[in-house]
């Protein structure tokens, strides 16, 4: 290996090269999803809404010159507020093959890093805009913003002193017409009892944002890993997903006008995505992103299979043909129960490791 050097991008060329890494590691992947280079170098900068309460330092490994592997140190006081807690996070890691000793030398000074900020441990694979990384389904492209990760990873973190703290199933439906008749008697099912199950574009504006991160909050409250969103996030992540969708597939359900649970789905938008040439895009990876919660009072009353009914009816008034129920913890066993009740199977894995410093 040539010269190794550690290093912390600062001006805004340093920044960009930090965020385009991440298509120089998948550029030769069959198909893809592309970088979220605006928003990484947003939030590297200081001037995005996720930057509220966290205090972020980017790291990368150069080698003559040349970057192979980058991490984002995130110090979340949001989370740790959330949970008595003094946890740091490792966000948005990405490395070239045969970078064993660069990747240990970056993630130990990202660690030294957020042990100098009080953290006594180190989270990677969940976090600020950060999902676990995939372990068996490397190539399929999977519904956007999770991790499509190659297999080396593993062995760089695992090198670097981490293991696995958490382990999370992926959800996916194949549309049947037994199926759309089942959805349909749940949401069905849910208004008979009660529950008024509301898209977001039928949600006065005025109301919308702060109804639903207060519903998100609350019914994740105790959820693993949780840091609660601001107004703030919620709204730009609305905002950016209305051009496919958002408001007509998430919801929240109201009982006695009171909001008791709601339902996030992003529909899928795989025309955004990156074909080598012959490589066509299956059906099975037009899918879209899914997050459901319902307020402990009513939770096992059915409004989970009543929203997500409504969302998977929509989603295939579009022409979808495949869903997803997407990530679930192992030991999330109601959650679990829910994506089989509504004819999800598991699709993929994944994980996320930890490195305690004491």
């Amino acid at each position: 290996m040539g010269t190794l050097h550690i290093e912390t991008p600062h001006d805004r060329g340093a920044l960009s090269d930090f965020a385009i890494f991440y298509d120089h590691v998948y550029e030769s992947r069959a198909v893809r999803w592309r970088g979220s280079t605006r928003l990484e170098i947003a939030v590297m900068a200081g001037e995005s809404p996720f930057n509220q309460d966290r205090v972020v330092r980017p790291f990368v490994a150069r080698v003559d010159g040349n970057i192979v592997a980058r991490v984002l140190a995130v110090m979340d006081n949001r989370y740790n507020r959330h949970w008595h807690d003094q946890l740091g996070h490792l966000c948005w890691f990405e490395a070239v093959p045969n970078t064993r000793e660069a990747v240990r030398q970056l993630l130990d000074d990202a660690c030294a890093w957020l042990k100098n900020q009080g953290a006594i441990a180190a989270r990677i694979g969940h976090g600020m805009l950060e999902f676990p990384f995939v372990i068996d389904a490397y190539e399929a492209l999977p519904p956007n913003a999770l991790r499509q990760n190659p297999a080396y990873y593993h062995v760089l973190i695992k090198e670097a002193g981490f293991e696995t703290e958490k382990g999370f199933v992926d959800y996916k439906v194949v549309v049947r017409p037994e199926l759309i008749t089942r959805w349909e008697s749940m949401l069905e099912a849910a208004r008979r009892a009660g529950y008024d199950i509301v898209p977001l574009r039928d949600i006065p504006e005025e109301r919308r944002v702060r109804e639903f991160t207060a519903t998100f909050n609350e019914t994740f409250s105790a959820h693993w890993g949780w840091t609660p969103y601001s107004e703030l996030e919620l709204a730009a992540l609305l905002q950016t997903m209305t051009r496919v969708g958002i408001l007509d597939t998430s919801v929240i359900a109201y009982r006695d006008e009171e909001p008791v649970g709601m339902l996030l789905v992003v529909p899928e938008h795989s025309s955004d995505a990156l074909l080598q040439p012959g490589r066509a895009l299956h059906d099975e990876e037009r899918l879209n992103i899914l997050a459901i919660g319902v307020r402990e009072p009513v939770r096992g009353r059915g409004v989970n299979l009543g929203m997500t009914a409504y969302g998977f009816l929509e989603l295939i008034r579009r022409g979808a043909t495949h869903l997803s129920y997407t990530l679930v913890l192992d030991d999330n066993r109601p959650s679990r129960r829910t994506a089989e009740k509504l004819g999800a199977f598991v699709h993929a894995t994944y994980v996320a490791y930890r490195r305690n410093f004491r």
